[in-house]
């Protein structure tokens, strides 16, 4: 079972504080990543963010099977060429 541990910081009069390293450290925390925090009634727990990526994965349907890419192109081209032609008359 994990030990508790306290480690404490200062907050800057901008409501700022340092997260100490061993704190980064565990969660995984790089510089400039999102943060979440959690309140539970008297607590706050702070947590990595989910990436805004991960958050809207799945959220659109996919229409259909994938194609050969080489499909899509030749459909692409034939496209912009028939645009082309019916520009030219």
């Amino acid at each position: 079972m994990p030990t508790s541990r306290a480690l404490e910081t200062t907050m800057t009069q901008k409501g700022q504080v340092t997260v100490p390293a061993e704190i980064r450290a565990r969660l995984g925390l790089k510089p400039r990543d999102r943060v979440r925090f959690e309140v539970h009634g008297a607590e706050v727990t702070l947590k990595p963010a989910p990436s805004r990526i991960a958050r809207h994965f799945g959220a659109a349907r996919v229409s259909g099977l994938a194609r050969d890419w080489r499909q899509e192109r030749d459909a692409f081209e034939a496209g912009v060429a028939a645009d082309v032609a019916a520009e030219d008359r």
